[in-house]
């Protein structure tokens, strides 16, 4: 019930992420970290303390860290590459995709800074266009957890997980909801159910959706809250369970409109049941340097616009 769901205080993504693969390696020897000269950015030192022999320094230079991570995957190694979102992604698309994704390499290619709600660094720092270069990619596993507690989990579930994923988080210090709840690769995480609408959420957006469904549902309007955790594969089992019961779907994702998460699951309900649904996301634009409070609210992310989303939604439907 959304009255169960509250923040129990703040922190990074990225900080889910660092005490995850310190945890994974703890269980598993062959884990390997590698980064491009941002480890206290990428929150490694506890990794690098205990496990230097497993870290790699690769310096500014990420296109040579995805390769080195692809010979280290070919050795029987988990290599989990570590830098900003754009320096991940926009960067390095070629290796990703000669050296890692065509040959099914097991490597997990991590990133941090995603979105506008990396700030005051700017339009060329906050990619807006990762998940969709990364879902692309065949046989590519694309994962972008909400909050501390879900990067965490998501961080070690990937090391049992065969072949390459694209694991996204962020900078800011952000609401911590998901505790006690569970994670598995590829399955939605149902977080309220409802009856008038369905609102797909994932990253940051999650608490933007919490936030507006408790606002909406105390104006009589019932969400059915899911957290796409997993944008590659999707559940498209859950989604469409949801929408054959609302009838009508809000996607909320901190991407461009274009090629995120929203056209998945468009392009999913106009093949199995074509149903009225409405963007919360990035609209076709890069960003800009700011605080982020205020970046989220000039770019259409913030709760008033789940919330006018789902108005207008309700009103197609």
């Amino acid at each position: 019930m959304l009255s169960n769901i509250n923040s129990k205080g703040k922190k990074a993504t990225r900080d889910g992420f660092g005490a995850g693969i310190y945890e994974a390696a703890q269980k598993n020897p062959n884990i390997f970290a590698l980064c491009a000269d941002l480890v206290g950015s990428l929150k490694l030192n506890d990794f690098i303390g205990d496990y230097p022999e497993r870290f790699i320094q690769v310096g500014i230079a990420e296109a040579n860290m995805m390769g080195i991570a692809a010979g280290l995957a070919t050795a029987g190694k988990i290599p989990y590459t570590t830098t900003f979102a754009n320096f991940s992604t926009g960067r390095v698309y070629d290796q990703i995709r000669q050296s890692i994704a065509y040959s099914h390499k097991n490597v997990k290619i991590c990133a941090s800074h995603a979105g506008v709600t990396l700030g005051e660094d700017g339009a060329t720092h906050q990619i807006l266009e990762d998940l969709g270069l990364m879902k692309m990619l065949p046989g590519m596993t694309v994962i972008n957890p909400c909050d501390y507690e879900q990067t965490r989990l998501a961080t070690m579930a990937i090391a049992e997980h065969n072949g390459p994923v694209y694991l996204r988080f962020g900078r800011p210090s952000w609401p911590m909801f998901t505790e006690g709840m569970p994670f598995e690769i590829g399955k939605a995480l149902k977080m309220n159910d409802g009856k008038d609408v369905s609102i797909f959420a994932t990253g940051h957006l999650v608490w933007k959706a919490v936030e507006a469904a408790k606002q909406l549902e105390a104006e009589g309007i019932s969400c059915e809250l899911i957290n796409i955790h997993t944008i590659k594969p999707l559940d498209e089992e859950a989604v469409l369970a949801s929408v054959a019961k609302t009838k009508c779907a809000v996607v909320a994702e901190e991407h461009n409109v274009l090629g995120g998460l929203g056209e998945s699951i468009a392009g999913l309900l106009a093949r199995k049941n074509p149903t009225p649904i409405e963007f919360v996301a990035v609209q076709d634009t890069f960003g800009e340097s700011g605080k982020v409070p205020d970046l989220i609210a000039k770019y259409g992310l913030d709760t008033v616009n789940v919330v006018d989303a789902v108005r207008k939604v309700l009103a197609r439907k």
